[in-house]
């Protein structure tokens, strides 16, 4: 499996990879009109592009065997030392094979790199495996709020990781 970062060729597999967790991980939370508003929104391929371009943002994909099977989406403000995983998502069909933990991991790095001191990290509250997955790597829950998906809103929690930079930022 290699980790790197998004270029405009992999547009259509992050859009891909989203739909297909969106339609696993959100089925019983979301509506389905919701899941297709969601991803026809923020993973419309000229909002993921303009991501890809954008300045203090970091999208990463997973591959393997030739195909980006996950992929990560961050950002962060120098002024407040913080970064903010907006999205982290691996296809169903390839979870439990570290993938997702190598995605977090380069995350990681990669915004201690760029001085951030504090990693928020957003997932809908009723999401149980993504919550557990933040738990698992150190993170802490904050606060909640509520977040629109389509004409829904939805309970939104943020979690809290403080990396230490002795360690490159790992999890």
């Amino acid at each position: 499996m290699a980790i790197r970062e998004a270029t405009s060729d992999d547009v259509d597999a992050i859009r891909r990879v989203a739909k297909r967790a969106w339609e696993t991980d959100y089925r019983d939370v979301v509506t389905r009109e919701s899941v297709e508003a969601a991803v026809n929104d923020w993973y419309a391929p000229e909002r993921i592009e303009a991501e890809l371009d954008a300045e203090r943002t970091t999208v990463f994909v997973a591959e393997r065997d030739g195909a980006v099977v996950g992929f990560a989406h961050a950002t962060w403000n120098d002024e407040e030392a913080t970064g903010y995983i907006l999205r982290l998502y691996v296809d169903p069909d390839r979870r439990r094979e570290r993938i997702g933990r190598a995605l977090l991991e380069e995350t990681c790095r990669e915004l201690t790199a760029r001085g951030v001191d504090r990693i928020d990290a957003m997932v809908l509250s009723a999401n149980g495996p993504g919550v557990g997955f933040y738990e698992q790597f150190g993170f802490e829950f904050a606060d909640e709020r509520e977040t629109r998906i389509g004409e829904e809103t939805y309970p939104e929690s943020r979690y809290v990781l403080e990396p230490h930079e002795s360690d490159g930022g790992r999890v």
